[in-house]
């Protein structure tokens, strides 16, 4: 006659043998799950520029089919922001507006992208009258290709790349400042050796 004590405490060795063997692969696998979790780095000023495709709108509602690709040849700004009509984000796309001719002028096209509806985006374009259409990105896998996606909050980081003629990044600041002038002479003097460059 069987002991059933004995078979409950054999039941439990199993158990626990079983946990210890399959706990170091569960702690790979977990780690890996954080591994893959992780942002992407930025992409380094000097490499190609991860190639996008996406959809703009300007004040007119349009919508607009934009890939990096078609735009060679051209200084690409591609300017990451929070939120539509927020006050950091009006700051700076009303000194953009407000300097367009100055800060970026012929062969420069300015990208403005954030998480917001392309409704949104047409909305504020008409109410400011701004002159660059601007992408809506509600997925963030732009942002993501580009470092730009804060990946606890449902906005973007307020980043900004410049890239040349020919695809490569020539510029990049990951906490443009909004309200800090630095940040515009900075960007301004990096459009300039873009622009002069290729």
């Amino acid at each position: 006659m069987q002991n059933p004590l004995g078979r409950s405490l054999f039941a439990t060795a199993l158990v626990v043998a079983e946990i210890l063997v399959a706990s170091p692969a569960r702690a790979q696998s977990q780690a890996g799950a954080t591994m893959a979790a992780a942002p992407a780095p930025a992409p380094a000023v000097g490499a190609t520029a991860p190639d996008f495709k996406a959809v703009a709108t300007d004040s007119t509602g349009k919508e607009i089919p934009v890939s990096l690709a078609a735009l060679h040849g051209k200084v690409v700004v591609l300017a990451f922001y929070p939120l539509d009509r927020s006050q950091g984000c009006t700051a700076e796309l009303n000194k953009f507006r407000d300097e367009y001719t100055t800060l970026f002028g012929d062969g420069v096209v300015v990208l403005p992208a954030s998480v917001d509806s392309l409704a949104s985006h047409a909305g504020w374009a008409k109410d400011a009258h701004f002159p660059f259409a601007m992408i809506a990105d509600p997925s963030g896998d732009l942002a993501r290709e580009y470092a730009s996606a804060a990946p606890t909050r449902k906005y973007f980081n307020r980043t900004v790349y410049v890239i040349g003629r020919d695809g490569k990044i020539t510029y990049e600041d990951l906490r443009f400042g909004a309200l800090s002038q630095d940040a515009y002479d900075k960007l301004a003097a990096a459009i300039k050796t873009a622009k002069s460059t290729m």
